[in-house]
Order: structure tokens, then C-alpha cells, then sequence
């Protein structure tokens, strides 16, 4: 069972108002609760608070924690978009009843919600300002944190940084994220996970910008969600048939090149297979830039550093 929590808070009382938070849960909820093949994903429950209406309290967003992280579920989820305000080493998420004096809920408290729970793998989004202050350490400096395990906090900014919203009524942060689990973070097999959403983030930043951060105690890797595979899994298992060993060079020529005649269907399989290497980086022609070139010369192809780690993945039968 997989749960997550997706909270957009616009409405405040004491703070300015926001205009992209609930857009951005909006954006977010159908790619999070279905995968690309639009089988189940993450059980969603939604909370929004837009300008106007009764907005989402302190006590109210403790209580849908405490439900999230509650027993039944092997997998949480929890993303906030809205104000965030740092409070002695901490950060607080400040809901609509939020004070200066009391913003909303600091994350230690969400941290001991997770220390608490059964629930065995937990991914924390936060889209708010100065959000790398979760789970950090104050006693020990900004730079210190700790986690349990199994869990990951992704920040779109440093502890000293504001996270800003786009003219157009988005959270910069949530509007890279939202590509990312479309397909902009999925390895070669579909796979979206958090250090995959982290390396697109990450670069999807400027050094001038706000800078997202990922803390993490985690040994394995959870999909957040799941696309289509850029190589097909029967077409990537033939990596060990068409390479023998990692170093194998890959004889072609113009039999394998589809509009040459007379065809060749076997060979003209093989190459369109290795056209999907190409594409996301696996395989490279030798002595040429296309492998076009490599069939109608008469060279061929070998595996990249990444082509060779998923040949020893199909190797050790883990495909």
C-alpha cells in the first residue's frame, strides 16, 4: 500500500497570500496517483486552500499526518506547497491560522510522526520558503542533519533561501518537479525515484537561483512513480546477446541499414534495437557520429559506461 499527502495552501491570515499552491497540487495529483500507463500509483489524498474559503489549520494538518503515517502502508508521501518560516534551527510550515509566534507545524514534529510510524519508506516534498532547514540539527550547525531511516526530505531551497512562484501562478520548484515525474527524471527502464528527481532539480537551477537540496538515509530505491520504459525490457535483454562480453564490438554494415537492398529483416531488427541504445546513450558507433554511417562503412558499435552497467544488470538476470 502507498499513501501520499498533497497539502496547497494559498489563504493565509497573518502572511501575504500565494497564488501558485494550489495550482501546483492541482498539477501535481494526476501524475502522482497514476503511472504513464495510467495503472495505480500513490493512494492520493488531496487538501487545497485557495484565497478564499475556510483554509487549512494547524490542528487540521496534524491530524491528515497523523493519518498519513498511520499502519496500513509500507510507503508515504507527504508534499507541501506554501509559506515556510524558519523557527531556531527548524523549519515551519505555516497553515492558514499560522502566527509569527506559531507559523504552523515545525518538521521535527513531522519527524517524530515518521520516527513513530510503521510505515517503512516515507518521501518528504517540501515547495517552501528556506525548506532546506528540515531536519537539520541546530545544536550541531545548519549544515548537520539527521533522519530515520528509510526516509528522504527533497527541498526546492537552502535553509537561508526563499522559493519562488512564477508569473504565470506556479511554484518555480513544483513546475520543474511536476516535468520531472513526467518522464524528465525516468531512467532507462521508466524508473522515477528520489535521487533521479533530484539530479533533474538540481540541474534545472542556476548558481544565482534557489539552490533544492536532498537529505536522505535510505539503502534502496522506491518509485515514486513509473513511466514508460525508453527501451523496451525484451529489446534491453538482448544487450548480453548482441554484446557477449561489456567490451564486445558490435560488427555492422549495409545489411543492417533498413534501405538497403536486398533486405535483411534479421539484421535490420538487430539495428533498429540498437537505434533505442543509441537514443538514450547505451551503445556508440565506432569512428563515426551516427551509426548510419557505422552500418554503410562497415565499422560498428560498443557500449557505453552506462550501456555496460546495464549489460551487467541483464547479465545478473535483474531485468
Amino acid at each position: 500500500m502507498k499513501r501520499a499527502l498533497l497539502v496547497g495552501i494559498d489563504q493565509y491570515h497573518e502572511f501575504s497570500q500565494l497564488n501558485g499552491c494550489v495550482n501546483d497540487v492541482t498539477a501535481l495529483h494526476p501524475l502522482l496517483a497514476r503511472n504513464e500507463d495510467d495503472s495505480p500509483n500513490l493512494d492520493c489524498r488531496v487538501a487545497k486552500a485557495p484565497q478564499s474559503g475556510p483554509g487549512i489549520r494547524r490542528d487540521d494538518l496534524l491530524a491528515m499526518l497523523d493519518d498519513l503515517f498511520a499502519p496500513g502502508s509500507d510507503f508515504a508521501l507527504f508534499y507541501f506547497a506554501g509559506h515556510g518560516a524558519s523557527q531556531r534551527g527548524d523549519v515551519a510550515l505555516a497553515t492558514s491560522d499560522g502566527t509569527s509566534a506559531t507559523p504552523g507545524v515545525r518538521f521535527s514534529e513531522i519527524l517524530e510522526r515518521i520516527v513513530e510510524s510503521e510505515v517503512k519508506e516515507t518521501v518528504i516534498v517540501l515547495d517552501c520558503c528556506f525548506s532546506g532547514g528540515a531536519a537539520t540539527i541546530a545544536a550541531l550547525g545548519a549544515d548537520r542533519a539527521i533522519l530515520p531511516k528509510g526516509t528522504a526530505v527533497l527541498t526546492a531551497s537552502r535553509a537561508d533561501q526563499l522559493s519562488l512562484e512564477t508569473a504565470s501562478g506556479r511554484g518555480q520548484f513544483s513546475t520543474y518537479f511536476e516535468g520531472a515525474l513526467d518522464g524528465g527524471a525516468a531512467d532507462v527502464l521508466g524508473h522515477v525515484n528520489v535521487s533521479g528527481l533530484y539530479a533533474y532539480l538540481a540541474e534545472s537551477f542556476g548558481a544565482w537561483e534557489q539552490r533544492p537540496t536532498l537529505k536522505a538515509n535510505i539503502d534502496r530505491h522506491h518509485d515514486i512513480r513509473v513511466c514508460d520504459s525508453r527501451v523496451p525490457k525484451p529489446v534491453l535483454r538482448k544487450l548480453t546477446q548482441w554484446f557477449p562480453t561489456p567490451d564486445h564490438v558490435l560488427r555492422l554494415d549495409p545489411s543492417f541499414e533498413p534501405t538497403e537492398e536486398p533486405s535483411h529483416p534479421e539484421n535490420e531488427a538487430i539495428f533498429a534495437g540498437l537505434q533505442k541504445y543509441r537514443a538514450c546513450r547505451l551503445i556508440e558507433p565506432v569512428g563515426e557520429d551516427h551509426l548510419y554511417y557505422a552500418a554503410m562503412k562497415s565499422t560498428g558499435c560498443i557500449l557505453t559506461p552506462l550501456g555496460k552497467h546495464y549489460w551487467r544488470l541483464v547479465k545478473a538476470d535483474r531485468i
